[in-house]
C-alpha cells in the first residue's frame, strides 16, 4: 500500500530588521496573558516553543502574563539560544517622568526576565501623546542600546503622525519597525502609515491578521456567534464587534470568507486563513505577521507555514477587493482614528 506523501516543505520566508534576518511569520505569545485562552503547564508551553523553533518559527514577540519568563527559560535551555530572535515590550500607560533611572529600570526588568544581557528588540508604546515625554524615553533607550544591552528598537501601535515625528528626531534607523493592527478587515496602515514606513525604512510588525481566528475556515457558512458568548476568547469578541459595528456585517464577512476560500481552492492545500495572511505579507513595508500561539494549547504551524510557497495572483487581489469595496474598511481612519486609535 503506498504510503502517503510528506507536507510539501516550503522556504522560510525572510526579511532584514536592522543586523538582523527574521522569519516573515512571528509567533505572538499574547495569549499566556490570561486563561481566556486556555491555559497549560510551563513545562508544556516550553516544549511547545521548541517544536516552534525546530519548525522554522525562531521570532517570538510580546511580554504579557509570563511570557518573558517562559521564553527566557526556553531559550536558555537551547544549545543554540542566539538563533532565536525574541521581542518585548516596554508600554506606558500612565504618566511618568521619564529619568534616565527609571528607563534604566524598565530595561533591566525584561533583561532579568528573559534571563538575557541583551534585548533582541525593544518595542516601546506610549499611550498619552499630549505628554511628549515619549521622546525624552526614547532618546534614554538610543542610550542604552548603544550601551549593549538592547539590539533594536520598535514602537508599538503609534499613528503615522509621530511615528514620523519620532523617526525624524530620533534619525535614520533609530526605529526599525511599529507593531499596528493591519487585516483585510482592518486596512488603516494602508492610508498613512505606509508612506512612513516607506520614508524612514520602517517596517510593521502586523497582528490581528487573521481577526482572532476569525478569518480561518472554521467561521465559513457559520452564523453570527453572540458577542457575549463564553465560548468566544477575548479576541474574538474585539475583532467580531469591529466586523460587524465598524467594518460592514456578518453577511459582507461571509461573502469575503467565500472569496477567499475559492481562491484558496486555486492553490493546492491553502486555507483561508493562509490567504489573509499573505495577503497582509505581500505589501512591502511589512515586515513579518505576529500570529497569535496558544501555547500547550492548539498550534498551527504546518498550515501557517504553507503561506511561504506562493504569491497571490492580479485576479486575486481584485476579487477581494470587489468585497472590500463594500465594507467600510477605507472609512475606520476616519470612524476609528489611526493606527492604534483603538487604544487611546
Amino acid at each position: 500500500m503506498p504510503q502517503p506523501l510528506p507536507p510539501r516543505a516550503h522556504a522560510v520566508e525572510t526579511f532584514h530588521l536592522g543586523s538582523f534576518v527574521l522569519p516573515r511569520l512571528f509567533t505572538g505569545l499574547w495569549q499566556l496573558s490570561s486563561n481566556s485562552w486556555g491555559s497549560a503547564p510551563a513545562a508544556k508551553v516550553r516544549r511547545q516553543m521548541e517544536k516552534y523553533a525546530e519548525n522554522g518559527y525562531t521570532a517570538f514577540a510580546d511580554h504579557y502574563g509570563p511570557a518573558e519568563i517562559l521564553f527566557g527559560e526556553f531559550r536558555g535551555r537551547r544549545p543554540h539560544p542566539d538563533r532565536v530572535f525574541g521581542a518585548t515590550k516596554w508600554c506606558v500607560f500612565r504618566q511618568i517622568e521619564p529619568t534616565r533611572k527609571l528607563v534604566d529600570a524598565a530595561v533591566q526588568d525584561r533583561l532579568t526576565r528573559m534571563q538575557a544581557q541583551r534585548i533582541d528588540m525593544l518595542q516601546f508604546h506610549w499611550q498619552n501623546y499630549s505628554d511628549t515625554g515619549y521622546f525624552t524615553a526614547l532618546r534614554h533607550l538610543q542610550d542604552i542600546q548603544r550601551e549593549g544591552k538592547i539590539g533594536l528598537i520598535g514602537l508599538c501601535n503609534f499613528d503615522s503622525q509621530r511615528t514620523d515625528e519620532i523617526c525624524q528626531v530620533l534619525g535614520p534607523g533609530s526605529i526599525v519597525s511599529n507593531q499596528v493592527q493591519f487585516s483585510l478587515v482592518d486596512i488603516r496602515p494602508l492610508f498613512r502609515m505606509a508612506a512612513v514606513c516607506n520614508k524612514h525604512d520602517v517596517k510593521l510588525l502586523t497582528y490581528g491578521t487573521m481577526c482572532g481566528g476569525f478569518l480561518s475556515d472554521t467561521w465559513l457558512g457559520k452564523e453570527e456567534p453572540d458577542l457575549y458568548s463564553g465560548a468566544l476568547t477575548p479576541s474574538q469578541r474585539k475583532y467580531l464587534d469591529m466586523i460587524v459595528k465598524a467594518w460592514g456585517s456578518w453577511a459582507l464577512f461571509q461573502d469575503l470568507l467565500v472569496v477567499l476560500r475559492s481562491i484558496a481552492n486555486k492553490y493546492e492545500g491553502m486555507s483561508i486563513a493562509n490567504i489573509a495572511i499573505r495577503w497582509v505579507l505581500d505589501h512591502p513595508f511589512v515586515g513579518a505577521v505576529i500570529i497569535g500561539a496558544r501555547m500547550g494549547v492548539s498550534e498551527h504551524t504546518d498550515d501557517n507555514q504553507k503561506v511561504y510557497g506562493f504569491r497571490l495572483s492580479a485576479d486575486d487581489r481584485e476579487a477581494i477587493q470587489a468585497v472590500l469595496l463594500q465594507s467600510n474598511g477605507a472609512q475606520l481612519i476616519d470612524t476609528i482614528g489611526d493606527c492604534g486609535a483603538e487604544y487611546r
